[in-house]
């Protein structure tokens, strides 16, 4: 399993664990009542639903990359912008966004994702 020991390594973490292609390594990110949102209009509470989502999204082929655009951390949570690419076997980009994510620091000093937001960082702006 994976862990995250500081808000800045949550995206460079979920990466490898979605490169494992194994879900648990994915869904160990999660706090248990965690919401996911993964295409901008519907969110998914809890880690089976998460686990439903996520199992959909492991079944395209190719690698993901990406990391952290920032961090903005305040006391046991932090906000962060990550920008990603999932690569086809072709070399060709199958899709690509820039998510907005929301993680706490739990009691054993890891962080978790308490709010995932796919491409929050991707929707055009309203208004």
């Amino acid at each position: 399993m994976f862990t995250v020991a500081s808000p800045e390594q949550m995206n460079e973490t979920f990466v490898r664990a979605f490169n494992t292609r194994d879900i648990a390594n994915l869904l160990a990110l999660y706090e248990d009542d965690a919401i996911l949102c993964v295409d901008g209009t519907r969110s998914l509470k809890g880690k089976a639903d998460i686990a439903a989502a996520l199992g959909e999204f492991l079944q395209m082929p190719g690698t993901l990359t990406g990391g952290n655009n920032f961090c903005l951390r305040h006391d046991d949570v932090a906000l962060l912008r990550a920008d990603w690419t999932l690569i086809g076997p072709d070399g060709a980009t199958t899709l690509a966004g820039s998510s907005a994510e929301i993680v706490r620091r739990q009691a054993d000093g890891t962080w978790l994702y308490i709010v995932d937001h796919a491409v929050g960082a991707s929707l055009e702006r309203v208004g």
